[in-house]
């Protein structure tokens, strides 16, 4: 069975509360990244205290509020479906502080969460604040929503994007790791996929390798199904027909995203 695929689970933690995923440093390879996929019904909450842990919950679909116990964010969220591609609020909470996810309407929530060595001030990262992006070409096209880069201070580890691939395409890719501590040229960044599929029953295949293959798996990820990402290369093509969506969550000891391409495949950026 593979370690590195998870599939959806029906966890009704109370009621009108679903957790779908829930991938953590227990039940994973994963030292830094969690991630948590939580169904919420119209008017049911999910509540949760963070240590020395913060965490990015974002607004897949539907509509919630958040609060801290100070602040209180409503009627967050923009879409119905992850596949209307427009850009969603998300709020970041810092360690040593409780939120609340309170749905408005029928909800998806994903909280993204890492290690945090120090309290920093809670964030609404309002969808207007996404910066969007339009990466590759021919086969490799894809479209990219970040909701918290490196490049916004707001958080102490934690790094969340939003990537859709177009039927038929690739991305990911070339193939490139994050799994060395080697800054300037590379950082040692975890990562998890959570994916979903337009239409719902597509699928998508991701290999996660590294160089020395004492990791070497590919796999078919469903609508719903969370990859790992522990270290080494991690592509995904998407098949003819199908869309893929990914949100992506990485975290290491230095926030920052420098990532290395297998040299054999690098050639393929320098096509004319």
């Amino acid at each position: 069975m593979s370690q590195l695929l998870r599939k959806p689970q029906q966890n009704e933690v109370s009621e009108g509360v679903t957790v779908v995923q829930d991938v953590n440093s227990e039940n994973s390879q994963l030292e830094y990244v969690g991630v948590k996929v939580v169904d919420l019904a119209p008017g049911r909450s999910y509540k949760e205290s963070l240590s020395n842990t913060e965490c990015c919950i974002v607004a897949l679909t539907g509509k919630i509020s958040v609060s801290d116990s100070e602040q209180v964010f409503e009627n967050l969220g923009t879409r119905e479906s992850v596949f209307e591609k427009k850009p969603t609020d998300s709020v970041y909470v810092s360690n040593d502080r409780s939120f609340e996810v309170t749905a408005v309407t029928q909800a998806r929530v994903v909280l993204c969460y890492s290690h945090s060595s120090k309290s920093l001030p809670t964030k609404l990262i309002k969808a207007d604040d996404n910066g969007i992006e339009n990466r590759g070409k021919y086969s490799n096209k894809r479209l990219v929503h970040n909701i918290l880069p490196d490049s916004d201070p707001c958080a102490n580890s934690l790094l969340v994007v939003e990537v859709y691939t177009e039927s038929g395409n690739w991305s990911s890719y070339p193939p490139h790791k994050h799994d060395q501590d080697n800054l300037p040229h590379e950082s040692f960044l975890e990562e998890t996929y959570y994916h979903e599929m337009n239409p719902r029953q597509g699928f998508v295949f991701q290999r996660v390798y590294t160089d020395d293959r004492s990791i070497d798996e590919t796999m078919a990820a469903e609508n719903g199904d969370v990859v790992v990402v522990p270290a080494g290369y991690h592509p995904v093509g998407v098949p003819d027909g199908y869309e893929s969506y990914y949100l992506n969550v990485m975290a290491g000891p230095t926030r920052t995203w420098k990532f290395h391409n297998e040299p054999a495949h690098e050639w393929i950026l320098n096509r004319k």
